[in-house]
C-alpha cells in the first residue's frame, strides 16, 4: 500500500464532499471539474480551489453565474479556470 497515493485519495474524496454544495447549478460546475481535474493541478492551485470552496454558496453562485466578479483576483482566475473547464466537457 502507498501511503502517499492513500493521502492524495483521501484529500480528493475530502474535496469532493466539499464540492458538494446543495444548489444543483454549483454541484454540477464543481463536482465535474473536481472529479475530472482536481489531482492534475499544481499544489498550489489545490490550495487556491480549497480556498474557494470556503466561500459562501450565494458568493459562488454570484460568480460562476457571471452576475457578480470575484474581488479576489486568485479566486477570479480559479474560478475562469473551473469556467473553461465546464466549456470544454
Amino acid at each position: 500500500m502507498d501511503t502517499l497515493n492513500d493521502l492524495d485519495r483521501v484529500e480528493h474524496n475530502r474535496v469532493i464532499w466539499h464540492s458538494r454544495r446543495g444548489m444543483l447549478e454549483l454541484d454540477i460546475v464543481l463536482e465535474t471539474f473536481v472529479k475530472q481535474y482536481y489531482q492534475t493541478l499544481e499544489p498550489d492551485q489545490r490550495l487556491l480551489y480549497r480556498r474557494l470552496l470556503e466561500c459562501d454558496d450565494q458568493q459562488l453562485y454570484d460568480w460562476f453565474l457571471k452576475k457578480k466578479p470575484a474581488a479576489d483576483t486568485e479566486l477570479a482566475s480559479m474560478i475562469e479556470l473551473i469556467l473553461a473547464y465546464n466549456r470544454k466537457t
